[in-house]
């Protein structure tokens, strides 16, 4: 699976040079992996609400091609790399128009949480179906950010 959204660099994103401060790739990542789990009808608050499964991030990493700056539209595309026994990998790459600007991956486990004790477990045959298809999610959301 895999879903992609668009945001547009805020000021606050920058830093004294007027270029996008690094951290901030890692925030896309994370909101991209959250955009995608909505995308697939695995929207993590429902995911804790209902199954008390959390979705921790246990490893990241990113590769910075190009520089980003204020205003800047950017384009991040993510889908699914591996799916193992209790974790999920996400790749990321980062677009403004057709130049890539950067690239990572997050690994998140599928952990349950019960009685203040949170465990690594397996990930249902079903999930592990939905992730492992192709094409791009049912639940595509549209960034309000671009009008403003």
């Amino acid at each position: 699976m895999k879903n992609e959204f668009q945001v547009r660099v805020n000021f606050g994103d920058t830093d004294a040079a007027g270029i996008v401060y690094y951290p901030n790739y890692f925030k896309w990542f994370d909101i991209a992996g959250h955009q995608f789990f909505r995308s697939i009808g695995l929207a993590p608050a429902k995911l804790t609400e209902e199954q008390n499964i959390i979705l921790p991030l246990l490893d990241v990493r990113c590769t910075f091609e190009h520089p980003l700056h204020y205003d800047d539209v950017i384009t991040i595309r993510t889908s699914v790399a591996e799916v193992n026994n209790r974790t999920i990998k996400l790749t990321h790459e980062v677009y403004k128009e057709e130049t890539k600007t950067g690239f990572g991956y997050e690994l998140r486990g599928w952990v349950k949480k019960e009685n203040d004790q949170i465990a690594a477990v397996p990930i249902p045959a079903r999930v592990r179906e939905l992730l492992q298809q192709e094409g791009f999610g049912e639940n595509k959301q549209i960034n309000p950010w671009l009008n403003a």
